[in-house]
């Protein structure tokens, strides 16, 4: 990866952090959400500054390029946040769920009275 590159790669996740800081702290967004996007972009922003490190996993896990590697690694942090979001919904689907229920039979004991 040129120089050109990294920098450009370490201004986006500059800017992608920043403005996922600014989303928390106007309340657009909850911490216990962002936090997975925050870990990635960490782990994206020392993978950028650092190449080498990106160059021996890439070695160890025998992988040919590390721009493979870097693709690999996209798609996994992809998945993490997917697992995150799918955790989260199930909860709120639950909660959902049971407020529903709750609404249900409050309405039918105001009926009954």
């Amino acid at each position: 990866m040129t120089l050109r590159i990294q920098l450009i790669v370490g201004l986006v996740l500059l800017v992608s952090l920043v403005v996922i800081v600014n989303m928390i702290h106007k309340k657009r967004l909850e911490l216990k959400y962002a936090l997975s996007w925050i870990s990635v972009i960490v782990a994206l922003l020392i993978l950028d500054v650092f190449p080498d490190i990106m160059r021996f996993i890439s070695t160890v896990m025998g992988i040919e390029t590390p721009i493979n590697m870097l693709i690999f690694c996209g798609f996994c942090f992809s998945m993490v946040i997917i697992f995150t979001l799918t955790v989260a919904l199930s909860r709120t689907a639950k909660r959902l769920k049971k407020l529903a229920q709750n609404l249900a039979l409050l309405e039918m004991k105001l009926h009954e009275d």
